[in-house]
């Protein structure tokens, strides 16, 4: 303990003395840690919205998808790269039958595309449009006010009506009471019965417009790509979530014909699917600005090197000293090994100081929810630490390995 605590003495003596050379090789640690506090703050942040989202809305439903791949999925356009073709579409036949089953309490359909959005003169291209079924509020979570949602009389009779979002009610009425109006999507008239807000989240504010109408009526009037409807189902208040997948899975398999053994030619996700999924995408994000950062932590690193290069030629004769009066090697060794490692430090004690504001501002100012995780700072003090004793190694076994003869005629 002695000779680290004078390892650390010298250490800060020596950012003492070299003040603009100590704070060009700690800038570089100080920036790679900064780095790594506040994409750790950002991530833990959103992934903490994302999870609220997630309560919010009803947690026993789950999906029926024709093809789920968790994480990033690259296709070059190959049968290799595209699993999903060998997955045929979900069905308007199974999605009937499956909403027959008695551990089911609701099945939703949906089906997306982007479609023109006419009211008297204005008009907005590329609006999201989606063809829903009539507990969709239900699955998605938020409310319908003003106004109301569509009814399941009208879902099965394919009205003409039409709920819009707040982004849209914004754009396209300005002001106006949008109840009643009529409006043109992809061309054919609908009726607005309601304006739908979200739960409040992270992302909230940055909802492109909206247009949500009966599923027949959507497959009747709107351009979309086929063969990408999705299913939501809510299992029966007597049943488990997983008494209710395990009948859905029977029954499509049955339904296609599907021998024991055979892969699943469709996909059940749960809400923890969907959330591990985006959880590996932050992963891999973060893990990207990991390695940023370490650019960061090496040009530090390097500073290190040459700082503790001039501190060991510096005291040469104090090495002699030192190693006459029967310090060991190991002894030395420890001594600069430690004064490195102080001076990471102390960059990562900045850096972390810096981002921890960082994300406090960013938390302030911003909608999203930034929080320092306690591992952050773990691995941030952990990172700087392992940079000064690798950097540090070899100006250290250079001056342990100085002889004591020649080191006490060095002038």
């Amino acid at each position: 303990m002695t000779s680290l605590f004078e390892g650390v003495g010298i250490a800060l003596d020596s950012l003492r003395s070299n003040k603009g050379r100590a704070a060009l090789t700690i800038l570089g640690v100080a920036i790679g840690v900064m780095v790594v506090m506040v994409i750790a703050a950002l991530i833990s942040g959103i992934n903490q919205s994302v999870s609220n989202i997630f309560e919010s809305i009803a947690p026993r439903t789950f999906l029926v998808w024709r093809f789920f791949q968790a994480g990033v999925n690259v296709s070059d356009g190959s049968d290799e790269s595209s699993p999903w073709r060998r997955n045929p579409p979900i069905s308007e036949i199974e999605a009937d039958r499956i909403a027959q089953l008695p551990s089911v309490r609701y099945v939703t359909r949906r089906d997306e595309s982007a479609a023109t959005v006419e009211f008297a003169d204005l008009r907005l291209e590329s609006v999201n449009v989606a063809g829903l079924s009539a507990q969709w509020v239900e699955v998605n979570g938020g409310d319908v006010y003003p106004g109301r949602t569509f009814t399941r009389l009208e879902d099965l009779a394919n009205s003409s009506v039409a709920v819009i979002n707040r982004k849209l009610e914004d754009q396209l009425f300005r002001g106006r009471d949008p109840i009643g109006q009529s409006i043109h999507v992809a061309g054919a008239l609908f009726t607005v019965i309601g304006v739908y807000t979200p739960p409040p989240s992270l992302f909230s504010g940055s909802t492109p417009p909206f247009v949500g109408i009966p599923h027949g009526a959507f497959a009747k009037h709107v351009p979309y790509f086929k063969g990408w409807m999705r299913l939501a189902v809510a299992p029966a208040p007597s049943y488990s979530q997983q008494q209710a997948m395990d009948e859905v899975v029977a029954t499509l398999r049955s339904l296609r014909g599907m021998k024991p053994g055979q892969e699943n030619t469709f996909s059940i996700v749960t809400q923890d699917k969907l959330l591990d999924s985006w959880n590996q995408v932050t992963g891999m994000f973060f893990l990207v600005m990991l390695v940023l950062s370490s650019i960061g932590l090496m040009v530090g690193g390097v500073g290190v090197v040459a700082i503790m290069m001039i501190s060991v030629t510096e005291r040469t004769r104090e090495i002699g000293v030192r190693k006459a009066l029967g310090a060991t090697r190991r002894a030395i060794l420890w001594q600069f090994l430690v004064e490195a490692s102080t001076l990471t430090l102390v960059g990562g004690a900045a850096g972390m100081l810096v981002g921890g504001g960082v994300a406090f501002a960013i938390s302030r100012v911003t909608p999203i929810p930034a929080n320092v995780p306690l591992w952050s700072i773990v691995v941030a003090l952990g990172a700087s630490a392992l940079t000064g004793v690798g950097f540090g190694l070899y100006p250290a076994s250079r001056a342990a390995r100085l002889d004591p003869v020649e080191a006490l005629r060095y002038e």
